[in-house]
């Protein structure tokens, strides 16, 4: 069985930084891809970032430079640490096991301006 739960959500100012973790179950995890995605109001769910096994990693274009994707094994968490935010990042964050069904509940995070 395989559960994710995210955490570091929370309102921040424009520019402001937020670091979201995901922790998950299951012995899965050390060979899995990770990914974050995000839901705003009204939009699709869209991918931010995602990090493979091998800790190689792929992001959105509207976050390069802004948004790091990283991982813990040894505490099976993926980390999205959020930097020089926009009111325009707002939205439920969603942490996914790559590629399945798996997601986790969603952490909201509000910037504002």
């Amino acid at each position: 069985q395989v559960q994710l739960v995210e955490s570091g959500g929370g309102l921040v100012q424009s520019g402001g930084s937020l670091r979201l973790s995901c922790a998950a179950s299951g012995s899965f995890f050390s060979l899995a891809a990770m990914a974050w995605y995000r839901q705003a109001p009204g939009k699709q769910r869209e991918l931010v970032a995602n990090i493979n096994a091998d800790g190689s990693t792929n992001y959105a274009d509207f976050v390069k430079g802004r948004f790091t994707i990283s991982r813990d094994n040894a505490k099976k968490t993926v980390y999205l640490q959020m930097n020089s935010l926009k009111p325009e990042d707002t939205a439920l964050y969603y942490c996914n096991h790559w590629g399945t069904g798996y997601w986790g509940q969603g952490t909201q995070v509000t910037v504002s301006s």
